[in-house]
């Protein structure tokens, strides 16, 4: 009998997940992460409920007759992931706490802590499965999209290792929500009715700007809207090379002042993102305005007008070098290798037709299709079928000067 501890949140999810272990017969242990303090609810315009959450983990694991534990990370938590996303929006760049909540927290301290208690494995409530092959006398452990598409949540799990597969299991990866709130109304779980949980992992829904001018100092600047005729998209350069294409593709636009007109200000352009539409508070135009980039150097938003803007559109991203993973590192790229994939760039985005290219400075991905708001600081996860193979970080290229080779990434 395999000793496994269950990341018990107190949601139904992971109440099912332990249900299901323990009718195979597993040894089964829930363990609920305290990450996040009482205190810092003043970040929120919402009610923290960690709380409440560790009383229905608690409760379920009482009906389960399983031994149930809190175990306190939020130092950890506060350094990986809260420390992670003040620098990433200081920077300019948009990032996604969640994914490295799950490689540094969830599949990392809180699996270390599982095995230190005796544990064989951990199992989580994510809707993903996992599957083992044999190649080359080696053993390997594929990432696939759970069955139900709606939920599927492997995107979050793009940076796990072979060794973090190894130690997991996913018991939902074969069933739909439904089918999950199903079991638990029939086992009458405490928690069987609960609604999911929102926004920021283990902290919640958040008021954005509230949350970042805890640590970056608001600042009035100025909204400039971008006309899509502006002479910034009618670049236009023949290549000797296809690196050389994708270099000029993949680069971010430089816009200036004078590309367009002041048309009203904001209190810290750290915390707008490309492609937001929500937040920029002006009315009276056409069409909706979006976010097309910022410059936190300059405190300036850039926006544009309407769904269809040239400012929120392109065809090709770059991943650099140090910001590749690969979850199928049998399968990892080589300079001058190409690789066909799906692709997608956040989650739930529809598989994107797309074609990785390997350089020597790192990755380069091509996408059949215009991608909008391609975001610098989001993770870009790539597929082949159904199976997540690796993905990375969105790279800032800000220039790139085709007769001297040099380029500047951030």
């Amino acid at each position: 009998m395999q000793k496994v501890v269950v990341g018990l949140s107190g949601g139904v999810d992971s109440s099912v997940a332990a249900l299901i272990l323990k009718k195979k017969g597993y040894e089964v242990i829930g363990l609920f992460m305290h990450n996040w303090e009482e205190e810092e609810e003043s970040y929120n315009h919402y009610k923290c409920t960690w709380k409440e959450d560790s009383i229905d983990a608690m409760l379920v694991a009482k009906q389960l007759n399983i031994p149930f534990q809190v175990i306190e990370m939020k130092n950890e938590y506060k350094k990986h992931i809260i420390n992670y996303m003040f620098n990433e929006y200081r920077l300019g760049k948009t990032p996604n706490p969640d994914i490295l909540c799950n490689r540094k927290i969830k599949f990392s301290i809180f699996l270390k802590k599982a095995l230190d208690l005796g544990a064989d494995l951990i199992a989580t409530g994510h809707y993903v499965n996992k599957k083992k092959i044999v190649k080359n006398r080696k053993t390997i452990y594929r990432l696939l999209i759970g069955k139900d598409l709606n939920k599927d949540q492997s995107y979050f799990l793009c940076q796990l290792t072979q060794y973090q597969l190894e130690k997991s299991l996913f018991p939902l990866g074969l069933l739909t929500k439904n089918q999950v709130r199903k079991i638990a109304k029939i086992h009458k779980l405490w928690n069987a009715h609960k609604k999911e949980s929102q926004g920021l992992c283990f902290v919640g829904k958040i008021n954005l700007f509230n949350f970042l001018k805890k640590k970056i100092t608001p600042k009035k600047g100025e909204i400039v809207c971008i006309n899509s005729n502006a002479s910034v998209y009618q670049e236009k350069k023949i290549f000797s090379s296809k690196e050389e294409e994708l270099f000029f593709l993949s680069r971010k636009k430089k816009y200036k002042k004078s590309d367009g007109k002041i048309i009203g200000y904001h209190q810290g352009a750290f915390s707008f993102t490309k492609g937001q539409r929500k937040g920029i508070a002006l009315g009276g135009y056409k069409e909706a305005l979006f976010v097309i980039d910022t410059d936190v150097k300059e405190n300036i938003v850039y926006t544009g007008m309407g769904k269809k803007h040239p400012g929120l559109y392109r065809k090709s991203l770059f991943i650099h070098e140090k910001n590749i993973h690969w979850v199928r590192k049998d399968l990892t790229l080589f300079e001058g290798e190409k690789m066909n994939v799906l692709c997608r760039i956040r989650y739930r985005q529809p598989l994107q037709k797309s074609k990785l290219y390997k350089i020597k400075k790192g990755m380069f991905i091509e996408f059949e299709s215009m991608q909008c708001a391609i975001t610098e600081g989001q993770f870009a996860v790539w597929y082949l079928g159904k199976e997540l193979i690796g993905s990375g970080i969105i790279s800032m290229i800000l220039y790139f000067v085709i007769f001297l080779k040099i380029e500047f990434i951030l």
